[in-house]
């Protein structure tokens, strides 16, 4: 005990030497691999339960027996519930997802909001039991971020140690939920670091392979989708149809994302005209799901049941266009009603619908020179998760490790490259970072771009009465000139003020009180506000390359 209890003291004062960091590594990635087995099969349990059926895997199939009025009812019943979490647990009704985890690992030194991220994860797990139309894996990303937040804050870690850490528990998270770990490390450099450092390597593949056991021990090593027999790929004569068939899916993981936007958007609009409650928000959008699912039960919970029958070449070229159409509109309908869930798992299923389309009138045109049209359907499935996620390394790893047929890559690598960076130039280089840029986060053009906004100009400025202070009888004829910068002010604001007005310095203030004056705290120089901005973007440098 004594020995645990000097440990502990280390950790908290000193930070984890290498190999306890390893270790703690480890211990996240278990944590965060739990989460994400249970996270599933809390979902599989309630859906069991709620739809009445032994074999989740076949949810829509059995959904199309059911009542029209229990399927209409079970998302409005969840939405409902949705909806009181939410209102009780978050301040602005949001669930939290990817973009949050980004986000903290850009801004907050790997940190997230516990309460919040909890409230979260319970909210998209009722929608995703009670019919919602969007995926499992952005909320256990969440959830795995919570866990590492939770563990960086005892241990009192800094910005590079935290972040790291965060790295490890999404690494775990995405590779017990797709029981690949290769493509689960992988995304956690790509996504959501945003850098491949190599001394965030080690730790992060050590929590994804323990995330990866965690899913072997109750899964065994099957993959999520099962090709019918042996991929045959006419290379030469196919990879132009592949070339086409990625600008294809560019284009439609492009009218994927802006329909959840708009959604998004109109809802806001609705909800402010009309004096809807947050709180009924979400009911509202489970009401038009549940319409939806009575006659199209396909839309019904992660698609994982049209995704394989559009894998293994089952369904009709009409029932492609439609599904795919519909399941555009259901995840729309599900994420502009804040009812939660993530966007990869539908982006799955919307690019094998998309390829499989396109693979059945391209071999038909050209059936000399066309292997299986099952062969687009994967590489669509590829090409459209790649442009939402804006992620075209660890994308095409999670398509061979779930479905394990590593005999088509150049063709998905093809398909999944054009895909990406078509749609990184019609969106702000992906879902994620959009949604972000929407709020004001400007993560999407780099370091350069968002860091400005994390320093406020009450900690540079030079205080009254401090050494070097500016000149206060200039500071007030500045102030009467209109030029000034408020205390909370950001240097992102404060920087443009100096090329305006072409002054040194420009004096820093709060509001004016109630006799009109405001008041001086102190002035804010140019060169220190620089020598802000530069050392912050050497320290981000120096992270990305050690």
């Amino acid at each position: 005990m004594v020995v645990l209890a000097d440990m502990w003291r280390v950790l908290r004062q000193r930070g984890p030497s290498q190999f306890q960091f390893w270790l703690i590594a480890l211990v996240i990635g278990i944590a965060a691999g739990f989460a994400a087995l249970f996270f599933r099969k809390g979902i599989e349990t309630l859906q069991a339960f709620l739809y009445g059926t032994d074999d989740v895997a076949m949810l829509h199939s059995f959904a199309s027996t059911m009542p029209w009025y229990w399927v209409l009812s079970l998302p409005i019943a969840g939405g409902l519930v949705v909806g009181i979490i939410l209102h009780r647990f978050t301040a602005d009704a949001r669930v939290r997802s990817v973009a949050d985890v980004i986000q903290g690992a850009a801004m907050q030194d790997g940190r997230v909001e516990h309460r919040a991220g909890l409230a979260s994860a319970a909210a998209s797990l009722i929608t995703l039991s009670t019919g919602g139309s969007s995926g499992r894996e952005g909320p256990v990303v969440h959830i795995a971020a919570v866990i590492s937040s939770w563990v960086s804050e005892r241990i009192r870690a800094d910005g590079i140690t935290g972040r790291d850490l965060l790295g490890c528990a999404v690494a775990a998270a995405v590779s017990a939920s797709f029981n690949a770990p290769i493509a689960g490390a992988i995304f956690a450099l790509e996504v959501v670091l945003r850098h491949f450092a190599v001394h965030s390597f080690a730790p992060i593949a050590i929590a994804a392979v323990a995330g990866t056991v965690i899913n072997r021990i109750e899964y065994g090593g099957v993959t999520e989708f099962v090709l019918p027999g042996v991929s045959t790929l006419e290379f030469y004569g196919e990879l132009p149809a592949f070339l086409i068939l990625g600008l294809l899916c560019g284009l439609v993981a492009t009218v994927l994302m802006r329909a959840i936007f708009v959604a998004e958007d109109l809802g806001n609009r609705i909800q402010s005209a009309t004096g809807l409650p947050r709180w009924l928000r979400p009911a509202v959008s489970g009401a038009m799901l549940g319409g939806l699912a009575i006659w199209f039960p396909h839309i019904i919970g992660v698609g994982y049941e049209t995704t394989s029958a559009a894998l293994t070449g089952q369904l009709l070229l009409q029932e492609a266009v439609v599904f795919c159409i519909l399941k555009v509109v259901a995840v729309a309908i599900t994420m502009g009603g804040r009812m939660g869930g993530g966007v990869f798992s539908p982006s799955l299923m919307v690019g094998a619908l998309t390829g499989l389309a396109f693979g059945m009138i391209a071999t038909a045109l050209f059936p000399d020179v066309s292997g299986a049209s099952t062969i687009y359907a994967l590489a669509g499935m590829g090409a459209v998760a790649a442009a939402v996620l804006g992620a075209p390394i660890s994308t095409t790893l999670i398509v061979f490790e779930m479905t394990g047929d590593w005999q088509i890559g150049i063709a998905v690598m093809v398909a999944v490259s054009l895909s990406t960076a078509l749609a990184s130039r019609l969106v702000d280089r992906s879902f994620f970072l959009t949604q972000l840029e929407q709020r004001g986060v400007h993560l999407a053009a780099g370091p350069q771009a968002y860091l400005l906004s994390m320093f406020r100009v009450g900690a540079v400025m030079r205080k009254v009465g401090d050494p070097g202070m500016a000149d206060e009888a200039r500071c007030h004829e500045m102030i009467e000139d209109g030029i000034y910068v408020e205390i909370t002010a950001t240097l992102e604001a404060a920087l443009p003020l100096f090329d305006r007005a072409g002054v040194p310095f420009v004096p820093v203030i709060t509001p004016a009180d109630a006799d009109g004056t405001p008041q001086l705290w102190g002035a804010l120089f140019h060169v220190d506000a620089l020598k802000t901005y530069t050392s912050a973007l050497a320290a981000t440098a120096a992270e990305e390359h050690s």
